[in-house]
């Protein structure tokens, strides 16, 4: 409730790292991957597809890192990862995360602006955040096309997005006045973009496209997880390898795409 009263005194903020890092003292990026049955499917998934094109000695650049999750866990596992991240809360946190034989550089960094980056130095480029927060298709364009440059020829790179018309229902699964309410247009069903930026399937293909980008794979990171949460974390770990199993293999389909409250779409840097 905190977070919503002052709406307009943080969207009023000019400054981007400012308004940014004021959104994350307000949600625990820390624990949001890692908290529950349910909430681990998205990261659970996004790895899955991650592995598919890891290498032995590939580098990794996680743009966005957070409190660096995925960073964290690839660097664990003996990978070479630069994280950025400009959120100073999170910024922190993952600083302070990072373990000792760990190959992990961390910049306090904008996603717009990866000068202290090589052209083509990285062999997977993780794009899993900013996109959550860029509403303006210059800024998102120039995003991704940061993330190509830094990116090898044939490298492969991975967008994540929040889905416009989950979000409606999830919403409404928590309200069942939320569909008469102002937080989004009632004659397109557009999703006001705060505190994170909405986009249907069709808005997350365009922009990539219009980057010059081919998708590999897209991907319903959380499929139905948001609103099953009950469901899922009360399974037992047999359950819930059966869950995963299932999740796993629908969650390429084309007819439940939408229906995930975060899309991963994997792109060839060709």
């Amino acid at each position: 409730m905190g977070f919503y009263m002052n709406f307009d005194e943080i969207m009023s903020i000019a400054d981007y790292k400012v308004r940014l890092s004021r959104i994350y003292e307000y949600f625990n990026e820390k624990k949001r991957l890692n908290h529950s049955k349910a909430a681990r499917i998205e990261f659970l998934t996004n790895v899955r597809y991650i592995e598919i094109y890891l290498k032995p000695g590939a580098k990794i650049l996680d743009i966005g890192a957070g409190c660096g999750e995925y960073s964290l866990y690839f660097a664990g596992n003996g990978y070479d990862v630069t994280a950025i991240e400009l959120a100073e809360r999170n910024y922190e946190t993952l600083k302070s995360s990072v373990m000792p034989g760990y190959d992990l550089k961390v910049f306090n960094a904008n996603a717009l602006d990866l000068s202290m980056l090589k052209d083509a130095s990285f062999d997977i480029v993780l794009v899993m955040g900013p996109l959550y927060h860029l509403a303006a298709e210059e800024d998102q364009l120039k995003c991704i096309k940061e993330a190509r440059r830094v990116c090898k020829k044939d490298g492969k790179l991975f967008f994540a997005f929040i889905s416009n018309d989950m979000v409606m229902m999830t919403e409404f699964a928590n309200d069942n006045d939320y569909l008469m309410g102002d937080t989004y247009e009632h004659d397109t069903f557009k999703v006001k973009d705060f505190p994170f930026v909405f986009m249907t399937v069709d808005g997350m293909r365009g922009i990539l496209q219009k980057a010059g980008l081919h998708s590999l794979h897209e991907v319903a990171s959380d499929g139905l997880s948001e609103l099953m949460v009950d469901n899922i974390n009360q399974l037992s770990e047999e359950g819930y390898a059966r869950y995963i199993d299932y999740h796993m293999y629908a969650c390429e389909k084309p007819e439940l795409l939408g229906y995930s409250n975060h899309i991963l779409i994997v792109c060839d840097n060709a």
